[in-house]
């Protein structure tokens, strides 16, 4: 019921939200879209990725480079290919990165991210450091007929929140599926999962793959809200800071993601308003609520659940 409540809110939002918090929700609901893709790894699968934000680049990228000088790019096409360049970037690194584990795993998935951002950077093509524009945003249109208009605050509002729920509502189906219980099972102990026969390598794969293919999405969705990309969207900033997200959250919940993108981007727009050193009180904000909240915010869900009676027998 709350979900529904807080769906139902984000959709009526529009009729009293002003134009410029539109866009910031909008902007948290793509960040939701990332953070749900990354605690597919992290939460789920039990592998910690500091690179994730390199799929998101891409999808990123993506979009620029299929959008035509001074023309529109095809919604529907531009968002394929943004997904299958994510997808495929998450395939070849996965091939190589989840053939270590632990902190070796973060390094190596840090080390591929750092490659590509330093790759943006020196190449021409993709604007250099100082990134590029997106000339026209892409159009959706299907035969001559467009049903939304990415340039209308509202129309993309709408896109990014139907985006978010459909993501939470496939990952909720795979977490639930015979796949999502066995990336389960590999996260609390992956030697039992080979013993038991499965082939702990392809899931892993497949989820990382997953991941990197949403990630891609909610890229492609950050690039045409704003129409710009940089370097900055696959460097490690970005992937330390939806996994402060993850965590603020609460792993291992869908919807703990969605609650720490929209509590870490508020309070980050409040703190930067307040004073130029809004870091410093964020950090010490995440701490806090990690040492009070272990479990995130999602874990506020079962303080407020009674506790049960003793039985007397």
């Amino acid at each position: 019921m709350a979900l529904v409540a807080a769906l139902a809110a984000l959709a009526l939002f529009p009729l009293i939200g002003e134009a410029f918090y539109l866009q910031l929700v909008a902007k948290i609901m793509i960040l939701a879209i990332f953070a749900m893709s990354l605690d597919l790894l992290v939460g789920a699968t039990g592998l910690t990725s500091f690179g994730h934000a390199a799929f998101f680049g891409i999808g990123a990228y993506a979009l620029f480079l299929m959008s035509p000088s001074y023309a529109a790019a095809n919604f529907w096409l531009a968002l394929a290919v943004a997904v299958l360049a994510a997808a495929s970037a998450a395939l070849v690194i996965g091939l190589l990165a989840l053939r270590t584990s632990g902190v070796y795993f973060i390094m190596v998935t840090l080390a591929f991210a750092q490659m590509l951002f330093y790759y943006a950077v020196g190449a021409k093509a993709l604007g250099g450091s100082d990134g590029a524009a997106i000339d026209v945003r892409p159009t959706p249109a299907i035969f001559g007929w467009t049903p939304f208009n990415l340039g209308n605050r509202v129309h993309f509002y709408y896109v990014a929140l139907v985006a978010m729920t459909l993501v939470y509502g496939l990952l909720r189906r795979v977490l639930r599926s015979l796949f999502g219980h066995v990336i389960s099972g590999i996260r609390v102990n992956e030697h039992r999962m080979l013993a038991l026969g499965y082939q702990v390598f392809q899931y892993k794969l497949a989820a990382f793959v997953l991941a990197g293919a949403i990630a891609g999405v909610a890229g492609f969705l950050d690039a045409a809200q704003f129409g710009a990309v940089n370097p900055e969207l696959l460097g490690w900033r970005q992937s330390g800071t939806v996994l402060m997200m993850v965590i603020l959250g609460g792993m291992g919940t869908l919807y703990g993601s969605i609650l720490g993108a929209f509590a870490f981007t508020l309070l980050q727009e409040v703190l930067s308003d307040l004073t130029k050193h809004w870091l410093l009180p964020m950090g010490l904000f995440i701490m806090l609520a990690v040492l009070i909240l272990p479990r995130g915010l999602s874990g506020l869900r079962r303080m407020a659940r009674p506790a049960p009676e003793a039985s007397d027998g």
